[in-house]
Formats: structure tokens, sequence, C-alpha cells
């Protein structure tokens, strides 16, 4: 259990604007770990594994990376910004829920993590905050998977095993630390759709090591009480997820294939067909638990997946949420305005640093410079006392050829007597 690694440890997510284009990003900051003996930051090798599989990603349900930076401290995965929030916060807000709405929303994600499959890539953290909205003002909201920390590359033949994950959407082979596949987003999303169905957890205990226990032993069943107006189909889908044994596991275009997932795409002319459908769109599902559960998921209160006490104290639980979501409010300026005040001494550390740095490298080349200019002048003086001595070579050369200038004009002169 003590594997489990906390989330958003050593990330922060920041709205962002391109100067050139005004267009709106998110910046996801990752602090990297700065040596191998430090357990402070990410591995270099699981921030460039992200980088890889965001970058062949390209799909209408799966967040798109725009650009990547690096600096001393930090690598900066520049994101699309989606801005609807959470799809389980998006649905708690509604009055009630048909379950050809919930459809709806979980074949958009089953859409998207079929084209993480075909790729070979497991996400392994699929849950609620990893299930975002493109934008929230729309009829049908698109759904984002987003947070690829965790992904991974599934090879043929080389067997891979690991404990993370958030210990309530973790299938049981990694509880159990057996070779890891495809299968566990499966069993995430049967989690994820018992939640959004019910608003109760169907393994999480009051610590982590029961909710561990509960995965390990399948120990789930479906409440009259939270599964009361819930359709037959909807429960054979959650049970053929939740299976422990990954081979009789529903794989991803089963789990698209289903009759619960196809009999609200669109109505056929089989009269059998329409009735099915409208006898499931007339049962609506009060959201009522599933808006308990995102304050319960949000909050600090100890987790439980019993919510008897939410029923008999709900006004008293909307008053604290209002008071919550203030200071929630207030936490988040708190910790944006020390980001800002961290992210400003940091810039004034880096920039003091390269200052020094540059001034350094200044002095050092004034210095050669210096060392130049005398060895210059010292040549400089060598020359001049050079040209002065060939000068006066050159007088001495200029006499003498005068002088035999003028012995051979004589001895022309003789020679040209002799001859006459």
């Amino acid at each position: 259990a003590s594997g489990f690694p906390l989330d958003g440890q050593f990330a922060i997510v920041k709205r962002c604007k391109e100067k050139s284009t005004g267009v709106e990003y998110a910046a996801k900051f990752i602090k990297k770990r700065q040596s191998r003996a430090s357990r402070r930051g990410v591995r270099r090798e699981e921030i460039e594994r992200e980088v890889d599989i965001l970058q062949e990603l390209q799909h209408p349900n799966i967040i798109t990376l725009h650009d990547v930076y690096e600096n001393r401290t930090d690598v900066v995965l520049i994101l699309e910004l989606v801005s609807g929030g959470e799809l389980f916060d998006f649905l708690a807000q509604k009055e009630s829920l048909s379950e050809e709405e919930a459809t709806e929303f979980i074949k958009q994600i089953l859409n998207g993590v079929q084209y993480l499959h075909s790729k070979k890539i497991a996400h392994f953290d699929l849950k609620p905050e990893n299930i975002m909205l493109l934008d929230n003002n729309v009829h049908l909201p698109r759904i984002k998977l987003i947070d690829f920390g965790l992904a991974h590359r599934i090879k043929d033949g080389v067997e891979f095993k690991n404990i993370f994950g958030t210990p309530e959407f973790v299938a049981p082979e990694i509880v159990n630390y057996e070779p890891l596949g495809l299968e566990a987003d499966m069993w995430s999303i049967g989690v994820i759709t018992y939640i959004l169905l019910s608003g109760a957890s169907p393994f999480l205990g009051d610590s982590k090591q029961e909710t561990l226990a509960n995965i390990s032993a399948v120990n789930f069943e479906f409440d009259e009480e939270f599964f009361g107006s819930t359709s037959e189909l909807a429960k054979c889908f959650i049970r053929q997820l939740l299976v422990k044994d990954t081979r009789k596991r529903l794989k991803i275009q089963d789990a698209l294939n289903h009759p619960w997932i196809k009999t609200h795409e669109r109505l056929e002319d089989n009269s059998a067909t329409v009735e099915a459908q409208m006898k499931v769109e007339s049962q609506q599902l009060k959201t009522k638990r599933l808006k308990e559960y995102t304050i319960q998921s949000h909050s600090s209160m100890p987790p439980n997946n019993t919510y008897v006490n939410f029923e008999r104290f709900a006004s008293v639980l909307e008053d604290i949420s209002l008071v919550e979501m203030g200071l929630e409010n207030v936490a988040q300026k708190r910790e944006s305005l020390q980001d800002d005040v961290e992210a400003l001494l940091s810039i004034y550390c880096e920039k003091e640093a390269w200052y020094k740095e540059e001034s350094e490298s200044i002095r050092q080349e004034l210095s050669q410079v210096r060392y130049e200019f005398r060895k210059a002048e010292v040549l400089r003086k060598g020359l001049q006392e050079d040209l002065r001595t060939t000068d006066a070579s050159l007088a001495s050369i200029d006499s003498r050829y005068l002088t035999r200038e003028a012995h051979l004009s004589s001895l022309r002169q003789e020679l040209y007597a002799e001859l006459r």
C-alpha cells in the first residue's frame, strides 16, 4: 500500500496564454528529480515516457499536447485547456440522471480508452478526477481523459508489474503485484460506472488497507438502496468489468458492443429494441448521492462508502460544503499567491546566478583582451624597431647603389673610348 504515490505531489497546473495567438492552454509544471538519491520530484525517464505517449495521441476524447518546455527545475507540458471541470461535478449539479445520459458519457470514455488500447497504451489512472469536460456550457459536453503520468505501453512478451494508481480504482492485479495489461483500465471503468449510477464506491473501506483487501477479494454488491432504480443491463455491464480474472473481464471492444451501451446509441425499427430503450429511459437516477460522493472526494473527511449519515444530515452537509468551497477558494488564492512568490523568487535566483556567470565571463574576456592588447603593443614596438632598421638598411643600399651606378657609368665611358 505504501507504493501508491500522492496525486499532484510533484506537479501543478496553471492557465497560460500564447502571446502570438492569444490562445489559452494549460501548463503542467512537473518538478524534476535533481539526483538519483533524491526522492523529491519525478524521474526524467518517467517524464519522457509521459511526453512520448502524449505526442502520439490525437483523439477527440483525449487531452492534446501542444508543446514542451524545460527549465532548471521543471518540465512544462503545454496542454489543451480543458475548462469544463470534472464529469462527476457536472452530473452532480443535475436534479436527476437518466441511464441514457450516463451511457452517453460512458461511451465517450470507452471511445477514448479504445483509442489508447489500439495503440497498446494503458492509462492506469482512470478515475473521476481524470475525466474532464472540454466545455460544460453545451447540451452534451465532450469528455477528455487527462493525466498520463502513469500511462505505459504494453509490449507483447514483456512482463510489466508495478504498484501505483489511486487505491479506490486500481485493479486486483495491481494490488496483488501481478503482471499488468490493458485490462486494468477496464476494471477502473467498472468502478467509475458503479459510482456514476449510485453515488457509492464499490470497494472503498475505512482505510487504504481495507479498500485494497476489498478489491483483492472482489467484495462488492448492488445494494438495493443505491441501485433500486438501476436497470439489470447496467448491473450486468458493471459485473462483467469487475471480474478478478483478467481473461474473463470485458475487453474494450466488448464493452462498446455491450447491450447497455448499444441500446442507447440509436432507435432501431425493431419494436423490442424500442420498448427496451423506452423502459431504460424512464428510469431516472437521483444524483443526490453522486453529489455527496463528489463533495466527500474533494473534502478532507475520512473516506466512507456508507451514505446513511448523509441522508440524515443533508442540509448540514450542504452548509458545510458551502463553507468548504469558500475556504477552498481562499486556500487556492493563497496557494496561487505563494506559487507566484516562489516563481518570482525562482526567477530572481536564476537571474542572479545568470548575471554572476555573465559577469565572471565578461571579466575573464576583458582580462584576455588586456593580455592580447599588451602582446599587440610589444609586437607593435618590435615592428617599429624593425622598420627603423629596415629604413637604415634601405638608405645604405640606396647609397651603395648610386655609387655602383656612377662607377658603372665611368666604366662604360672608358670602354666606349677604348673601343673608339
